[in-house]
């Protein structure tokens, strides 16, 4: 690059020969046809981000030459021929006959074409790009953020996404401006010409004392090949823009973009009709659309053919393992009956109707497999204990768009995915609505609306969240396995993680178990905390309090909450970054001695129970504070007496899936807190109780 800016200076600056003009017009072209090979075979558009700094060198080079050429032709222009250089005298003489006028006129459409028709659309088309890809990059980066968070990609690809997206806005917005480049060569090319045209008649004229026809041959044969010398590389320059820019982005070149969609075999069959038909017309050039006719319907035959086989020859998405997707009728390990026919459940299933198998086939382009991956990879590392492996069966019970979630035989999630389609989810702040087939975010329950992919940039742009199908069926698995993680917790999972400690700890689960506690109470206690959200990551300091407890008592529930303290910083971690202040809810004192009565007088929660009324304006407190919360986007923290925290998080876990109660021996010592919401009811629902 610092060779090629020196390059364009010195062109600008000293007087170049005719030879090395030839040179340089040589290379001109050479590379406008090397930038447009590029552009067409580009399969994504980031591919070539440095375009538009091409652009900007390749336009300069071009301007240099013609301010050299231009002081060669006007200083050795009145010798005639080749003076200005072999390439220069070529467009004079061969490429346009000769004739000026021609050559005039041959210009001027090219500067029709150039100026009007490409550089001006390919420009209108850079600016909308680049306005609607600036105006979908919130868009985008929620995007990247819910597949992070549903644990589809990890951390590594948010980022690589996060600096495509960036990536890919720095680019269109350059292209915006780099089109300007190419609008403005094709102005200054006009300019150049009539400049030169006028000056080399003047220079002819009043210097050399040429004859008016001596001096227009001289002077306008060279003017006119310099133009269109310059300006064949500016033409090839402005259709590789508009190629970059007028493409939908897709894992494909331009070309085999546009062979595989344009081998429609009917359309080949009705244009070759067409054209036998017109070629059988008396008086039409019979032969020329005669053959055109029969080729078109030889290459709609050779098409249909090719389509036809590869669609036979393909194998179907449900001929795949029983441990890989469904299995088919014609497995001959089903003509036998074992111990898998038996009925045994699978912790973890998906059923699939037969409409969604081709989302688990990665031949066609099916990601679900993948994503189910991600999930059981994300959720594994953020509970601490390894996710039994997810199963994938067809279900032909269900309808074809239909799918099951099921964990241990039980159906805990169902939803219905739109074929071919992609979910555009409303956050609440959309600009404006999207038409599109109504639909429900299943794991969160937000509305939303299935739309066309060709869609999802403008459903971006104006506020929503648009994810495929299989992000869709990824992020409902997600939310249904988080929300029934205790029952995932069974006897071999938690001897699987004692043994991991015993591992780097041997002393600490030497004697206990069962010594001191037993593996079904072990068991418990660890299905306890999963049921309210707390990981079990730090699996040694809960074994460690647990073997220091055991002397109290042998209950669950009550080792349960001594375990909690312990993991306080954990369980605070998960919900607020570390640095920042947690925003909490507490109960109104009179409240909170009100229950605090019901709980120590009844022997077990189940005898536990709130006036209707009293229990409708609690539930009504809480869940007006929790959206007051979520307007703010804080996360909802409840804090109460350790004696009310256990039978609070299992009555209110029964009416919100967003509420975390902790109780204050459960918040760091060093952590900053403020009290934003207190909890009242009606002072006569009280009296009442």
């Amino acid at each position: 690059m610092p060779i090629a800016v020196i390059l364009i200076l010195t062109m600008l600056i000293l007087p170049l020969p005719p030879l090395m003009l030839d040179f340089f017009f040589t290379l001109n072209i050479l590379l406008a046809l090397l930038i447009i090979m590029v552009a067409l075979n580009t399969a994504e558009t980031l591919h070539f981000s440095s375009f538009p700094t091409i652009i900007l060198f390749a336009t300069m080079l071009r301007l240099g030459l013609n301010v050299a050429s231009t002081r060669v032709v006007l200083l050795e222009g009145h010798q005639g021929g080749d003076s200005a250089g072999k390439v220069i005298a070529a467009f004079g003489e061969f490429v346009i006959g000769g004739n000026y006028v021609v050559g005039f006129i041959v210009f001027a459409i090219l500067m029709i074409i150039n100026f009007i028709v490409i550089t001006k659309g390919a420009g209108r088309v850079s600016e909308v790009i680049a306005r609607f890809t600036l105006d979908a990059l919130p868009g985008k980066q929620m995007a990247i953020d819910a597949d992070l968070n549903a644990g589809v990609i990890d951390q590594e690809t948010a980022k690589l996404r996060r600096a495509q997206v960036a990536q890919e806005s720095d680019f269109f917005g350059s292209m915006d401006g780099a089109s300007k480049f190419v609008r403005g060569d094709a102005v200054a090319g006009l300019l150049i010409l009539i400049i030169n045209l006028v000056g080399g008649l003047l220079i002819g004229l009043l210097q050399y004392e040429m004859t008016l026809s001596d001096a227009a041959r001289a002077y306008i044969l060279l003017t006119i090949g310099d133009g269109l010398v310059a300006q064949l590389p500016a033409l090839i320059l402005s259709l590789a823009t508009a190629i970059i820019v007028t493409r939908v982005t897709t894992s494909e070149s331009t070309p085999d973009q546009a062979s595989r969609q344009l081998a429609n075999p009917l359309a080949f069959y009705i244009a070759g009709s067409i054209l036998t038909v017109m070629g059988l017309v008396p008086g039409m050039p019979n032969m020329i659309f005669l053959m055109l006719g029969a080729t078109a319907l030889g290459l709609g035959f050779y098409i249909q053919r090719n389509f036809t086989d590869g669609v036979a020859d393909a194998p179907a998405a449900a001929d795949m393992p029983a441990d890989q997707g469904p299995a088919t009728a014609e497995d001959p390990n089903l003509l036998e009956l074992g111990w898998d026919d038996a009925g045994q459940v699978d912790v973890i299933s998906l059923e699939l109707g037969y409409g969604l198998i081709p989302m688990v086939d990665a031949d066609t382009g099916g990601r679900l497999l993948n994503r189910l991956k991600g999930i059981r990879k994300k959720l594994s590392a953020e509970m601490g204990f390894l996710l039994p492996s997810i199963r994938i069966r067809d279900n032909l019970d269900s309808a074809p768009d239909a799918y099951q979630i099921v964990i241990n035989g039980s159906v805990r999630g169902v939803g219905v995915i739109a074929s071919g389609k992609e979910m555009a989810i409303n956050p609440g702040n959309v600009l404006s609505e999207i038409p599109g087939e109504a639909g429900k975010d299943p794991a969160f329950g937000l509305d939303a609306v299935w739309i066309e992919p060709s869609e999802r940039e403008y459903a971006q742009a104006v506020g929503y969240t648009v994810v495929d199908a299989s992000t869709v069926i990824a992020t409902h698995l997600n939310s249904v396995i988080k929300n029934n993680a205790d029952e995932l917790m069974t006897y071999d999972v938690a001897q699987q993680l004692i043994d991991k400690i015993a591992e780097t700890s041997p002393k600490l689960v030497e004697d206990f178990i069962p010594e001191k506690l037993t593996l079904g109470t072990v068991v418990r206690v660890l299905q306890n905390l999963l049921r309210e959200r707390v990981p079990l990551r730090d699996m040694r300091t809960i074994l460690e309090t647990l073997a220091e407890e055991s002397g109290r008592t042998q209950d669950a529930g009550q080792l349960c909450a001594l375990v909690r303290p312990k993991l306080a910083r954990l369980i605070v971690q998960d919900i607020i970054d570390p640095d920042e202040t947690l925003a909490v809810m507490t109960l109104d004192p009179t409240l909170e001695q009100l229950l605090t009565d019901l709980v120590s007088r009844a022997n077990s929660y189940d005898e536990i129970a709130l006036e209707p009324a009293l229990a409708e304006s609690f539930f009504a407190s809480i869940r007006s504070t929790i959206e007051e919360l979520e307007q703010q986007d804080l996360p909802a923290v409840l804090v109460v007496s350790p004696i009310l925290r256990p039978w609070l998080a299992r009555l209110l876990r029964r009416s919100t899936k967003d509420l975390t109660v902790l109780c204050y021996t459960e918040i760091p010592d060093d952590q900053p807190i403020s009290v934003v919401s207190s909890i009242e009811v009606n002072e006569r629902e009280e009296e009442q109780t």
